[in-house]
């Protein structure tokens, strides 16, 4: 694969191009720049640094093999399916989608021939700084593990290595060609906050930070109680960040249901999503809480539910009845033996669903083995191989399914014109996922992190040739590891 500047003169058709026989024929145009007749630049441009309000490059995707736009306007079928198609990013935006777009002079030509073109992952259930226990406590269930590892590690997290867990697990997510994380954030005193959340800008990842507000705020925002607090972090923390949004994170439960009743006002007044865990473990029936946030009038589209595992006939009714968005992760599901979630049952209702890795008891950062076990769990347990999710349905949930269930399908989730540019770029020409029998297929069935060889973040590029972009991975993965020696210590 070349990155280069492109050339200004038309480029002539390749064998690709003469056996698609369509020419230059534009399938979806946003803004493409004529082509133009100037010096050819001695390198192209580069990015603006991380968190800058500037527009990066406009850079061309030239010539994808595969490219599953997830939007049936842009592409064919369900996913929006091009072949031999090309991508325009200009000013951090997906300008146009067709076959030989031209590109204008200074504008970074990466050739993807041969490669698979998708929108970035969007994981919308995450606890980051879990990072600091992956692996731990693996002989334990839900309960047993929030309380031998969970709790025992987070309140001796100091501020200063919450930057390096949270990074290390942002950067891991990044590289596996996730754009876009919820990340549902434990009560932690706001300077702890404040590291958290320069370690996720830092990364240069998307991000929504899903907070659960502390009973009594901390530090200067502590007058104001957790509202102050939440406002403080919004203000001073997020806002400033092109790529950060806010919700509040809560528990739903009928000992809480007050809380829980205050935080969906402040979620509203606010105008962000509530975030909540339900019925992820079966002993979580003893706290009713669907029937919590159905009286904290909680239940609409405003609501995320991560896990929702043990819910009944009736409970999804309601559920769909409010579209209610869920949180599906299988692996953590299956690590904790927390159960199968009723994944068709949800579907039938129209209730939607994405995907979600669920910080440190999914140990790692792998959108296709989420995928793969989102569909193996339910053909196993069914016995049924057309049952839901398929394969086309299980690549939308972790793309376009995900940025719907948080609100974001406006801004990324397809490669539609307009949209963010969140690009991922695939190399299928490896060991695991060769020869070609179904593309498609195989980006579940076979891809893994290493396969993800470019990502691009609101057209930025953050990962090059299968190498995060400036990014000292050594120094990261050992700062981490000192921190979790400091911690260690102290327990």
């Amino acid at each position: 694969m070349t990155d280069t500047p492109a050339n200004p003169a038309t480029p002539a058709p390749n064998r690709r191009t003469v056996l698609a026989g369509l020419g230059g024929i534009p399938l979806a145009l946003g803004a493409a720049a004529p082509a133009g007749h100037g010096p050819r630049p001695a390198t192209a441009p580069g990015d603006t640094a991380r968190g800058s309000r500037r527009a990066p490059a406009t850079t061309l995707l030239r010539g994808a093999e595969l490219l599953l736009t997830m939007d049936p306007s842009v592409g064919d079928g369900p996913l929006g399916t091009l072949h031999r198609a090309d991508i325009l990013m200009r000013h951090g935006r997906i300008a146009a989608v067709g076959r030989r777009l031209p590109a204008a002079p200074g504008t970074r030509v990466v050739d993807v021939s041969g490669r698979i073109v998708l929108p970035g992952f969007v994981d919308i259930h995450n606890h980051l700084w879990q990072s600091s226990i992956r692996g731990g406590c693996s002989g334990q269930d839900l309960y047993g593990w929030l309380a031998a590892c969970n709790r025992t590690t987070l309140a001796r997290i100091a501020a200063r290595d919450m930057y390096r867990f949270v990074r290390l697990a942002a950067l891991d997510a990044l590289q596996a060609g996730v754009t876009t994380v919820v990340d549902w954030v434990h009560p932690i005193p706001y300077e702890t906050g404040a590291h958290y959340v320069r370690a996720l800008a830092d990364s240069g990842i998307r991000f929504v930070y899903a907070m659960m507000p502390p009973a009594s705020g901390t530090g200067p925002a502590g007058r104001d109680g957790p509202a102050g607090h939440v406002t403080r972090v919004k203000r001073d923390l997020l806002d400033p960040l092109p790529l950060a949004s806010l919700q509040i994170a809560a528990h739903a439960g009928m000992a809480t249901v007050d809380t829980l009743r205050q935080y969906g006002a402040l979620a509203r007044d606010l105008g962000v999503m509530l975030n909540s865990h339900v019925l992820e473990h079966r002993g979580d029936r003893a706290d009713d809480p669907i029937r919590a946030l159905r009286l904290a009038g909680a239940l609409g589209p405003g609501l995320l539910m991560n896990h929702a595992i043990h819910l009944t006939d009736d409970e999804i009714a309601l559920v769909a009845e409010h579209e209610v968005r869920v949180a599906h992760c299988p692996l953590s599901n299956m690590r904790l033996a927390s159960g199968i979630i009723r994944l068709p049952a949800l579907h039938a209702r129209g209730v939607r669903t994405g995907l979600g890795h669920d910080g440190g008891t999914n140990d790692t950062s792998d959108m296709f083995g989420v995928m793969k076990a989102a569909v193996g769990l339910q053909r196993a347990l069914h016995q049924d191989p057309a049952v839901h999710p398929t394969i086309p349905d299980v690549l939308r949930m972790a793309t376009l399914g995900g940025a719907e269930c948080v609100g974001l399908a406006d801004r990324v989730g397809s490669l539609t014109p307009g949209k963010r540019a969140d690009v991922v770029v695939l190399d299928p020409g490896t060991l695991n996922f060769a020869p070609r029998i179904d593309w498609t297929s195989q980006i579940v069935l076979n891809g893994q992190p290493p396969n993800v060889s470019h990502v691009f973040v609101d057209g930025h590029l953050r990962k090059a040739d299968g190498r995060l972009v400036d990014t000292d991975t050594d120094a990261v993965v050992r700062e981490a590891e000192d921190a979790a020696d400091r911690v260690r210590d102290i327990l």
